[in-house]
Protein backbone atom coordinates (compact mmCIF):
# COMPACT_ATOMS: atom_id res chain seq x y z
CA UNK A 1 0.00 0.00 0.00
CA UNK A 2 1.30 3.44 -0.90
CA UNK A 3 2.37 5.75 1.73
CA UNK A 4 0.80 9.32 1.52
CA UNK A 5 2.98 11.75 2.33
CA UNK A 6 2.62 15.85 2.21
CA UNK A 7 5.74 17.98 1.08
CA UNK A 8 5.32 21.30 3.30
CA UNK A 9 2.08 19.66 4.97
CA UNK A 10 3.15 19.49 8.45
CA UNK A 11 4.60 22.81 8.92
CA UNK A 12 1.60 24.43 7.51
CA UNK A 13 -1.68 22.59 8.52
CA UNK A 14 -2.74 25.86 9.63
CA UNK A 15 -2.81 27.12 6.07
CA UNK A 16 -4.65 24.22 4.54
CA UNK A 17 -8.09 24.90 3.12
CA UNK A 18 -11.17 23.77 5.32
CA UNK A 19 -12.19 21.68 2.49
CA UNK A 20 -9.00 20.19 2.02
CA UNK A 21 -8.91 19.03 5.83
CA UNK A 22 -12.33 17.58 5.37
CA UNK A 23 -12.14 15.20 2.37
CA UNK A 24 -8.45 14.01 4.09
CA UNK A 25 -10.55 13.37 7.00
CA UNK A 26 -13.29 11.77 4.75
CA UNK A 27 -10.66 9.69 3.13
CA UNK A 28 -11.16 11.41 -0.17
CA UNK A 29 -7.21 10.58 -1.04
CA UNK A 30 -6.89 6.56 0.18
CA UNK A 31 -3.71 5.36 -0.12
CA UNK A 32 -4.77 2.01 -1.81
CA UNK A 33 -5.62 4.88 -4.76
CA UNK A 34 -2.84 7.21 -5.32
CA UNK A 35 0.67 7.08 -4.54
CA UNK A 36 2.09 9.89 -2.59
CA UNK A 37 0.71 13.01 -2.37
CA UNK A 38 2.42 16.18 -2.59
CA UNK A 39 1.37 19.48 -1.35
CA UNK A 40 3.37 22.75 -1.41
CA UNK A 41 2.40 26.58 -0.66
CA UNK A 42 3.44 29.32 -2.02
CA UNK A 43 2.44 33.26 -1.35
CA UNK A 44 -0.46 31.92 0.37
CA UNK A 45 -1.97 30.26 -2.80
CA UNK A 46 -2.55 26.42 -2.09
CA UNK A 47 -1.18 24.31 -5.21
CA UNK A 48 -2.24 20.44 -4.40
CA UNK A 49 -0.12 17.90 -6.60
CA UNK A 50 -1.91 14.76 -6.86
CA UNK A 51 -0.07 12.14 -8.35
CA UNK A 52 -2.66 9.19 -10.02
CA UNK A 53 -2.10 5.98 -9.80
CA UNK A 54 1.19 4.64 -11.84
CA UNK A 55 -0.25 1.82 -14.10
CA UNK A 56 -0.76 0.93 -17.48
CA UNK A 57 -2.22 -1.81 -19.84
CA UNK A 58 -0.96 -2.22 -22.92
CA UNK A 59 -2.26 -4.83 -25.92
CA UNK A 60 -0.16 -5.69 -28.86
CA UNK A 61 -1.49 -7.63 -31.95
CA UNK A 62 0.59 -9.20 -34.43
CA UNK A 63 0.16 -12.21 -36.66
CA UNK A 64 2.29 -14.63 -34.60
CA UNK A 65 1.43 -13.08 -30.67
CA UNK A 66 -1.69 -11.36 -28.96
CA UNK A 67 -0.51 -10.02 -26.01
CA UNK A 68 -2.04 -7.94 -22.97
CA UNK A 69 -0.05 -6.71 -20.15
CA UNK A 70 -1.28 -4.67 -17.26
CA UNK A 71 0.52 -3.58 -14.59
CA UNK A 72 0.55 -0.97 -11.31
CA UNK A 73 4.07 0.05 -10.41
CA UNK A 74 2.82 0.45 -6.89
CA UNK A 75 1.32 -2.69 -6.05
CA UNK A 76 1.88 -5.31 -3.66
CA UNK A 77 3.28 -8.07 -5.64
CA UNK A 78 0.32 -9.46 -7.38
CA UNK A 79 0.66 -12.02 -10.58
CA UNK A 80 -1.70 -13.41 -12.76
CA UNK A 81 -0.62 -14.99 -16.37
CA UNK A 82 -1.68 -16.71 -19.15
CA UNK A 83 0.46 -17.73 -21.32
CA UNK A 84 1.56 -21.03 -22.21
CA UNK A 85 4.93 -21.28 -21.01
CA UNK A 86 5.12 -22.29 -17.53
CA UNK A 87 9.32 -21.33 -17.52
CA UNK A 88 8.27 -18.12 -18.16
CA UNK A 89 5.69 -17.31 -16.22
CA UNK A 90 7.57 -18.96 -13.06
CA UNK A 91 10.66 -16.02 -14.01
CA UNK A 92 7.89 -13.36 -13.94
CA UNK A 93 6.30 -13.93 -10.97
CA UNK A 94 9.83 -13.55 -9.38
CA UNK A 95 9.18 -10.15 -11.04
CA UNK A 96 6.40 -9.00 -9.41
CA UNK A 97 7.05 -10.43 -6.19
CA UNK A 98 10.21 -8.54 -5.70
CA UNK A 99 9.50 -5.92 -7.39
CA UNK A 100 6.27 -5.20 -5.85
CA UNK A 101 4.95 -5.19 -9.04
CA UNK A 102 1.21 -6.09 -9.76
CA UNK A 103 0.84 -7.83 -13.20
CA UNK A 104 -0.89 -9.31 -15.26
CA UNK A 105 -0.34 -10.69 -18.29
CA UNK A 106 -2.11 -12.73 -20.94
CA UNK A 107 -0.78 -14.00 -23.94
CA UNK A 108 -2.11 -16.15 -27.36
CA UNK A 109 1.04 -17.26 -29.84
CA UNK A 110 2.64 -19.77 -31.97
CA UNK A 111 3.21 -22.15 -29.70
CA UNK A 112 3.40 -25.30 -31.75
CA UNK A 113 6.04 -23.49 -33.75
CA UNK A 114 8.16 -22.97 -30.65
CA UNK A 115 8.44 -20.19 -27.81
CA UNK A 116 10.47 -17.57 -29.53
CA UNK A 117 7.75 -14.75 -30.22
CA UNK A 118 5.93 -15.42 -27.33
CA UNK A 119 8.86 -14.70 -25.04
CA UNK A 120 10.39 -11.89 -27.34
CA UNK A 121 6.70 -10.68 -27.14
CA UNK A 122 6.04 -10.36 -23.73
CA UNK A 123 9.03 -8.67 -23.35
CA UNK A 124 8.37 -5.83 -25.77
CA UNK A 125 5.04 -5.56 -24.31
CA UNK A 126 5.89 -5.38 -20.86
CA UNK A 127 8.41 -2.56 -21.85
CA UNK A 128 5.74 -0.56 -23.60
CA UNK A 129 3.56 -0.88 -20.02
CA UNK A 130 6.26 -0.15 -17.84
CA UNK A 131 6.79 3.28 -20.10
CA UNK A 132 3.38 4.11 -19.97
CA UNK A 133 3.06 3.62 -16.50
CA UNK A 134 6.02 6.12 -15.42
CA UNK A 135 4.97 9.01 -17.85
CA UNK A 136 7.30 11.86 -17.48
CA UNK A 137 9.57 10.45 -15.10
CA UNK A 138 9.78 13.43 -12.57
CA UNK A 139 10.36 12.71 -8.96
CA UNK A 140 11.66 9.04 -9.51
CA UNK A 141 14.76 7.23 -8.45
CA UNK A 142 15.65 6.60 -11.78
CA UNK A 143 18.82 4.26 -11.23
CA UNK A 144 18.18 0.74 -9.45
CA UNK A 145 20.57 -2.06 -8.61
CA UNK A 146 20.94 -5.32 -6.82
CA UNK A 147 22.77 -8.53 -6.12
CA UNK A 148 21.01 -11.72 -5.09
CA UNK A 149 22.02 -14.84 -4.43
CA UNK A 150 20.75 -18.58 -4.36
CA UNK A 151 22.70 -21.37 -3.29
CA UNK A 152 26.01 -21.15 -5.54
CA UNK A 153 24.50 -18.88 -7.97
CA UNK A 154 25.41 -14.94 -7.70
CA UNK A 155 23.81 -12.38 -10.20
CA UNK A 156 24.07 -8.30 -10.73
CA UNK A 157 21.30 -6.38 -12.24
CA UNK A 158 21.60 -2.26 -12.60
CA UNK A 159 19.11 -0.48 -14.43
CA UNK A 160 18.79 3.16 -15.62
CA UNK A 161 15.61 4.65 -16.90
CA UNK A 162 17.94 6.90 -19.14
CA UNK A 163 15.59 7.17 -22.19
CA UNK A 164 17.79 5.30 -23.95
CA UNK A 165 17.62 1.28 -25.09
CA UNK A 166 20.84 -0.35 -24.15
CA UNK A 167 21.65 -4.24 -22.77
CA UNK A 168 24.56 -6.15 -21.55
CA UNK A 169 23.50 -9.41 -20.64
CA UNK A 170 26.48 -11.62 -19.75
CA UNK A 171 24.81 -15.19 -18.18
CA UNK A 172 27.13 -17.74 -19.35
CA UNK A 173 24.53 -20.82 -19.06
CA UNK A 174 25.58 -24.19 -17.92
CA UNK A 175 23.16 -25.79 -20.12
CA UNK A 176 20.86 -24.77 -23.03
CA UNK A 177 17.22 -26.22 -21.52
CA UNK A 178 15.75 -25.54 -18.45
CA UNK A 179 12.32 -27.43 -17.87
CA UNK A 180 11.74 -27.76 -21.79
CA UNK A 181 12.63 -24.00 -22.05
CA UNK A 182 15.33 -22.30 -24.31
CA UNK A 183 16.94 -20.44 -22.13
CA UNK A 184 18.93 -18.31 -24.90
CA UNK A 185 15.43 -16.62 -25.54
CA UNK A 186 15.84 -14.96 -22.12
CA UNK A 187 18.40 -12.83 -24.02
CA UNK A 188 14.86 -11.84 -26.88
CA UNK A 189 12.62 -11.30 -23.87
CA UNK A 190 15.62 -8.79 -21.95
CA UNK A 191 16.32 -7.14 -24.88
CA UNK A 192 12.91 -6.85 -26.24
CA UNK A 193 11.94 -5.24 -22.77
CA UNK A 194 14.68 -2.88 -23.31
CA UNK A 195 14.04 -1.19 -26.67
CA UNK A 196 10.32 -0.50 -25.28
CA UNK A 197 10.73 1.13 -21.72
CA UNK A 198 13.84 2.90 -23.04
CA UNK A 199 16.39 1.91 -20.77
CA UNK A 200 19.98 0.74 -19.96
CA UNK A 201 19.86 -2.57 -18.58
CA UNK A 202 23.39 -4.22 -17.16
CA UNK A 203 22.98 -7.80 -16.45
CA UNK A 204 25.76 -10.23 -14.91
CA UNK A 205 25.44 -13.82 -13.61
CA UNK A 206 28.78 -13.64 -11.60
CA UNK A 207 28.68 -17.35 -10.64
CA UNK A 208 26.66 -20.36 -10.74
CA UNK A 209 26.55 -23.55 -11.90
CA UNK A 210 22.88 -24.79 -11.98
CA UNK A 211 21.41 -23.05 -14.78
CA UNK A 212 17.77 -22.90 -13.41
CA UNK A 213 19.10 -20.92 -9.90
CA UNK A 214 21.20 -18.64 -12.73
CA UNK A 215 18.14 -17.73 -14.66
CA UNK A 216 15.96 -17.00 -11.03
CA UNK A 217 18.44 -14.93 -9.34
CA UNK A 218 18.97 -12.56 -12.77
CA UNK A 219 14.97 -12.26 -12.35
CA UNK A 220 14.76 -11.72 -8.79
CA UNK A 221 17.67 -9.37 -8.95
CA UNK A 222 15.96 -7.59 -12.01
CA UNK A 223 12.48 -7.23 -10.05
CA UNK A 224 14.85 -5.76 -7.13
CA UNK A 225 16.28 -3.40 -9.08
CA UNK A 226 13.09 -2.33 -10.89
CA UNK A 227 11.64 -1.67 -7.30
CA UNK A 228 14.49 0.99 -6.62
CA UNK A 229 14.35 2.37 -9.96
CA UNK A 230 10.65 3.35 -9.92
CA UNK A 231 10.64 4.43 -6.36
CA UNK A 232 9.45 7.88 -5.54
CA UNK A 233 11.86 10.09 -4.29
CA UNK A 234 10.41 12.80 -1.96
CA UNK A 235 13.60 14.48 -2.28
CA UNK A 236 12.92 14.89 -6.24
CA UNK A 237 9.16 15.77 -6.09
CA UNK A 238 8.43 17.98 -9.24
CA UNK A 239 11.79 17.35 -10.34
CA UNK A 240 13.28 15.59 -13.46
CA UNK A 241 16.40 13.17 -12.27
CA UNK A 242 18.31 14.63 -14.90
CA UNK A 243 20.64 18.04 -15.09
CA UNK A 244 18.87 17.78 -18.95
CA UNK A 245 16.02 18.45 -17.62
CA UNK A 246 14.40 15.49 -19.82
CA UNK A 247 14.81 11.66 -20.20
Amino acid sequence: MPVITAYGFFGAVDRLPGWVMQSIRRGAYPPWRFAPIMAAFFRGQFLELVMAERTAFVERNTLETQVKVSINLDGTGKAKFDIGVPFLEHMLDQIARHGQIDMDIQSKGDLHIDDHHTVEDVGITLGQAFSKAIGDKKGMTRYGHSYVPLDEALSRVVIDFSGRPGLQMHVPFTRAVVGGFDVDLFQEFFQGFVNHALVSLHIDNLRGTNTHHQIETVFKAFGRALRMAVTLDERMAGQMPSTKGCL
